[in-house]
């Protein structure tokens, strides 16, 4: 980068308004976001107005130089990502590193704010959500991406950060995400996960294990019986056996999850072709708990495709339900993540991932602990969450629409998440008073309601066509966006300082 150290003249004009953590001058160029209106506009001062031709947007002379004001649009926020390499996102590799969603766009503020308060070095993956996501926010993995970095560049984050393809089960949602330009994919092969593994007889285990797609998984059935019918592994402080049981439930239960992840693995590099990429594995939306065996299984098996991971997410004992904190006995948590952290040393090194992290606090310095810093923490809906939490001190009534239509919602709404929130324990709308209705966000059952019903809130639509409640909501936000930012700071702060003190150690 060559970055001038001269005064700027952008931020002397005071009719802009100039974000200040925004101004970057670059060959002479200056580039910053501005404050017009209530709105957020791109600024751009050149020596002349050739300089300014790749940007959409109305220019006009300025002190002899050449002045753009240019919308917030798809196409600007390319032609910036052109000209600073450092909005575009890049591989983390082993760093510590957070995954912070936004179903909304205006977030990444609020997340850089908590980012830098925190301190240490953790990498931040700032573009991140899933397709279900989109497709329940109506956004696209475009939008996502470029919401994602107007806000990198309004903050002047230059410290690099990741972009996340969540839980992605397709290899057209591969292309998507890979035209986009996200970095991080997250492969989800859930639906390939055999779950009557921890059920059925043994003779019924045997005839599943020999159905398997064995010319995918470029293996016999004799041959992987061979590897795992019989081993007893000394990993670290911990022994980990597999005896012919537990190696033809481990196949059963992950082999035709594996082939899915090695083709969606080869797909990814087909179309990637130069663009640096990583790898994340997830198998933690199942019903039952990742046991050590199949965890050795599953890296085992992944190796022997040739596929390369950065991260795992296994399915962990106790419950990690959205948006509130770990459910069940942490010391029985620490002593089977001890273990998987282990195995990750042993067979990558990669990081362990906490899916659906967001407020599990109590369970971050066990995670930093055993890990030794090779995690990932991925957060989504907490974000959506602070966005009532600001809405609730600000505009009361539309704040008690949103709940009660919440509400009304959370029974069909639920259905794709693992909850356990009940209506009737939920507080009434109308038995809070205004000004606690923030508190709302802290009621473990009325915190979930809000959670799940996320995409309801944000894409119905009246008889007549108009939003329901999305143009109300994001005005709220648009015309607050430091109460929100605030809100974002504090509560990610939370999240992040565990992770702060992180760093990965040698293995």
């Amino acid at each position: 980068m060559n970055q001038s150290q001269g005064a700027s003249t952008l931020a002397s004009i005071e009719r802009l308004n100039i974000m200040p953590r925004s101004l970057v001058i670059e060959n002479g160029v200056e580039y910053a976001v501005a404050r017009v209106g209530g709105t957020e506009r791109l600024a751009v001062l050149a020596s002349a107005a050739i300089e300014l031709e790749a940007f959409e947007g109305e220019t006009s002379e300025q002190g002899g130089r050449a002045l753009l004001l240019g919308p917030y649009n798809a196409h600007n926020v390319g032609v910036l990502r052109d000209r600073l390499p450092w909005l575009r996102p890049q591989p983390l590799g082993l760093q510590t590193s957070a995954g912070m969603g936004d179903r909304l766009g205006i977030a990444t503020p609020g997340h850089v704010r908590a980012l830098r308060a925190a301190g240490g070095n953790i990498g931040p993956i700032f573009p991140q959500q899933s397709i279900r996501e989109m497709t329940r926010s109506g956004r696209t993995a475009q939008q996502v991406m470029d919401d994602a970095t107007w806000g990198v560049f309004a903050e002047g984050w230059r410290d690099g950060f990741g972009a996340d393809a969540d839980h992605l089960k397709t290899p057209a949602d591969i292309d998507t995400c890979v035209a986009s330009g996200f970095t991080f994919f997250t492969i989800d092969p859930g639906e390939y996960v055999d779950d009557r593994a921890e059920a059925v007889d043994a003779a019924e285990l045997r005839e599943l294990f020999q159905a398997l797609p064995w010319a995918e998984l470029e293996d016999t059935p004799d041959e992987a019986l061979r590897r795992y019918g019989s081993l007893s592994l000394q990993i670290e402080d911990h022994l980990v056996t597999l005896d012919e049981a537990a190696a033809l439930r481990a196949a059963v239960k992950y082999g035709r999850a594996v082939a899915h992840v090695a083709r969606m693995y080869r797909h990814l590099h087909a179309v990637s072709g130069n663009k640096a990429t990583e790898l994340e594995v997830s198998v933690d939306e199942t019903a039952y708990v990742t046991s050590y065996a199949e965890h050795v299984y599953i890296a085992s098996e992944l190796k022997r495709l040739g596929v390369r991971w950065v991260s795992l997410a296994p399915r962990y004992v106790g419950h990690f339900e959205k948006g509130v904190d770990y459910i069940g006995d942490l010391g029985e948590f620490e002593a089977d993540f001890a273990v998987h952290a282990a195995l990750a040393r042993r067979y990558g090194p990669y990081k362990l991932s906490l899916h659906s992290g967001s407020d599990k606090f109590s369970v971050y310095p066990i995670a930093v602990r055993q890990t030794r810093g090779l995690v990932h923490l991925k957060t989504a809906g907490t974000s959506y969450l602070e966005a009532l939490r600001t809405i609730a001190a600000l505009d009361s009534a539309l704040f008690r629409e949103i709940y009660q239509f919440a509400r009304d919602r959370y029974e069909a709404d639920r259905a794709s998440y693992h909850v356990s929130a009940e209506l009737a324990r939920a507080p009434r709308p109308e038995d809070v008073a205004d000004a606690d209705l923030p508190d709302l966000l802290t009621q473990f059952d009325a915190r979930e309601i809000l959670h799940v019903t996320f995409g309801s809130v944000l894409t119905t639509r009246t008889e007549q066509g108009e939003w329901l409640f999305y143009d109300r909501f994001m005005a709220v936000l648009r015309a607050n966006p430091e109460a929100y930012a605030a809100n974002l700071e504090s509560h990610f702060l939370r999240h992040l300082q565990p992770f702060a003190v992180a760093q990965p150690q040698p293995v």
